[in-house]
């Protein structure tokens, strides 16, 4: 049986996302998306900061705030 974590599962990889107002469309199935800023793997489920005028998303509140203000950032 393929789950998300077999490797050959067609869900184990990167999925793409349309981001919405308050919600999310998966457009092609996987398990994670990557963090624009970071780069960091984020799973779906886990999901929490997105832009949805630049179509990308974010791992922590800290990336949101680095793409978003650079100047304000340590």
């Amino acid at each position: 049986m393929l789950n998300r974590f077999d490797p050959r599962s067609p869900q184990a990889g990167e999925a793409e996302v349309r981001y919405l107002d308050s919600d999310f469309r998966v457009v092609r199935a996987g398990a994670f998306v990557r963090c624009a800023v970071t780069g960091a793997p984020i799973p779906l489920e886990e999901l929490k900061y997105w832009s949805v005028e630049c179509q990308e998303a974010y791992a922590t509140p800290e990336a949101v705030l680095q793409r978003w203000h650079p100047d304000r950032v340590k």
